[in-house]
């Protein structure tokens, strides 16, 4: 075997498949604790994205570490397709218990949201009978065939929609291109003339639109589109991939929106790190035929163990309460901040989950260009901070950090935003230096 010399960066690039125009700095990671990263050389970078808020609690929480380490060496299979396995169903128990609703309803596991949304897509078009799907501009539903499919963002131009696909604009109170009565009024007028309801499997809703620049829906508008959507007998898809259990403040996104899905998709953090998802929804969907679940170490005991340990953790150590805090003081924080740069145009988000749109104006409330978005997180990473940026022009920064963050480290976090923003318009950073870390 040939070991590359060099950096682990020069190595990655070396023998991974080409990706590394998705990642946003030079950093190259050995370890983590908490809510912090090891990069290479041993410098503690503060992590404010969760790895893409796949690590919910943090790196190395011991809850995690004695349930995997448990699962691995009294291993219970290696498959749900093949055997049933005790950390499976205990995790489809525990979970059904989180979840608003009545009558018989199943949990399908898998390995992200990607493949959770594909295969919710899947089920209920084939169930229905019906082939139509509504989803939203800005949407990210996931990068398999299926879920793709069914994205709106700008960086998945690459892809055609689904055939069938109707795509609705997301209201975005800052930028008001639509207002809520407007795509309502929009669906309407598609229902009666290109788009017969009867036709319509389901809605696939992002109760807050995370990629498509951390929207806050307008009071009111996703129950309004439900309520017509029930009319036509349209499944509700929620998508709480990225918001949901306990980030935004609640256990689920959905309960801001009065929303009663019929089937709802978990992933990312739902594994504590590990490659875990999840679709819930009633059984006479769900049942509908076993083909949709063939996918071998699908709930594996692992992964499900993991699962368990961060529900368990969600519950007993309370992190909706303090998801609410401390997502309070972060926004609070860098509301402060906004008062101080006139870059930054709007805050918005709930609990942990924050999004700082930057402007070049204020008053047109222009987006910067990208260019100045990835300055500030380059600069940021220099500084001691890990973070990421989100919309459809690519000027959000996203603030999605473990919810075991403390206060002294959102304080910290903001601190090094408020310095990077100074930074950059001091010409601490050049175009050169971010050329490869522009990827939305």
């Amino acid at each position: 075997m040939t070991i590359i010399a060099g950096s682990l960066k020069d190595r990655d690039a070396s023998v991974i498949a080409d990706i590394g125009r998705l990642r946003f700095s030079p950093l190259s990671l050995i370890g983590g604790r908490g809510s912090r990263l090891t990069e290479e050389g041993g410098r503690q970078i503060l992590d404010l994205s969760a790895s893409g808020g796949a690590a919910s609690l943090g790196y190395g929480h011991p809850a995690i570490v004695e349930a995997v380490e448990k699962s691995v060496r009294d291993a219970a299979g290696a498959s749900l397709l093949l055997y049933p396995n005790e950390p499976a169903v205990a995790l489809a128990e525990r979970l059904l218990g989180t979840i608003p609703g009545s009558g018989q309803r199943r949990v399908w596991f898998g390995h992200s949201g990607s493949d959770a949304n594909d295969c919710a897509l899947r089920v209920v078009t084939a169930a229905t009978e019906r082939q139509r799907i509504i989803s939203f501009i800005g949407s990210y539903h996931g990068n398999l065939t299926g879920s793709m499919g069914i994205s709106g963002h700008t960086a998945m131009t690459h892809t055609l929609p689904r055939a069938g696909t109707l795509l609705l604009p997301y209201p975005d109170p800052f930028r008001p291109e639509f207002s809520a009565n407007s795509v309502l009024e929009l669906l309407d007028y598609q229902f009666r003339t290109t788009c017969p309801p009867e036709q319509v499997a389901a809605v696939f809703i992002e109760p807050l639109l995370s990629d498509g620049g951390l929207i806050v829906p307008p009071t009111g508008f996703l129950a309004q589109l439900q309520q017509r959507c029930r009319q036509h007998g349209i499944l509700i898809v929620v998508d709480e991939v990225k918001v949901g259990l306990a980030r935004t403040g609640l256990m689920h996104c959905f309960q801001h929106e009065c929303l009663e899905p019929d089937l709802v998709v978990f992933g990312k953090g739902f594994g504590g790190g590990l490659p875990l998802s999840a679709v819930v929804g009633p059984a006479s969907i769900m049942d509908h035929a076993p083909a949709f679940v063939l996918q071998t170490t699908a709930g594996n005991p692992i992964s499900t163990a993991a699962g368990g340990a961060v529900l368990k953790v969600i519950e007993e150590d309370n992190l909706v309460e303090r998801s609410q805090r401390m997502g309070k003081r972060l926004l609070d924080r860098v509301s402060d901040l906004a008062a101080k740069h006139a870059i930054i145009g709007d805050v918005r988000g709930r609990g942990l989950s924050i999004g700082i749109d930057l402007v070049k104006d204020r008053g047109t409330r222009e987006a910067v260009p990208v260019t100045t978005t990835a300055k500030i997180i380059y600069r940021a990473y220099q500084l001691g901070a890990a973070l990421y940026y989100v919309g459809l022009r690519a000027n959000v920064l996203e603030l999605v950090p473990p919810l075991i963050l403390t206060e002294s480290e959102v304080d910290e976090g903001v601190a090094i935003i408020g310095q990077s923003i100074e930074d950059v318009f001091a010409g601490k950073v050049s175009d050169a230096d971010v050329l490869p870390f522009m990827m939305w």
